[in-house]
């Protein structure tokens, strides 16, 4: 099975330029539209990684990424926060509360499926599929 990112979004143009960039390299996409709908969404399937929006309404992804932090079956997985927030202060504080990794807005990407694909392990050669299992 393909590995599985949820895509944690609220600007439509974005989580469909995610979705079309990460399905194409190989990988199951899933969506959450806030920060209340990422809770809900890794409370019925944790995915593999997600990439994490900080502004947000209902809950900022700092809130969420701390959240999901403080639950001991999703500490170990991969959240890498995708935000306009560049200064260094915002980078420090996703970082401190659990992020895995932070990258900023705009972004290559290339560079964000080469993040991606190091979170997962998968060498950047393969093909997501035959590397790691779907969902946890």
């Amino acid at each position: 099975m393909k590995p599985t990112i949820l895509v944690v979004d609220d600007e439509p143009s974005i989580v469909l330029s995610l979705q079309v960039l990460l399905q194409r390299a190989g990988f199951d996409v899933r969506v959450a539209r806030n920060g209340e709908e990422a809770i809900q969404s890794v409370e019925s399937f944790t995915p593999d990684l997600i990439l994490l929006d900080a502004m947000m309404p209902k809950r900022d992804g700092f809130d969420v990424c701390q959240t999901l932090r403080a639950n001991s079956d999703w500490k170990t997985l991969p959240i890498i926060m995708l935000t306009a927030k560049s200064r260094d202060v915002e980078r420090q504080k996703g970082m401190a509360l659990g992020a895995t990794d932070y990258i900023t807005k705009p972004f290559s990407t290339r560079d964000l499926l080469a993040t991606v694909r190091r979170h997962l392990g998968i060498p950047a050669d393969a093909a997501p599929e035959t590397t790691l299992g779907g969902g946890r």
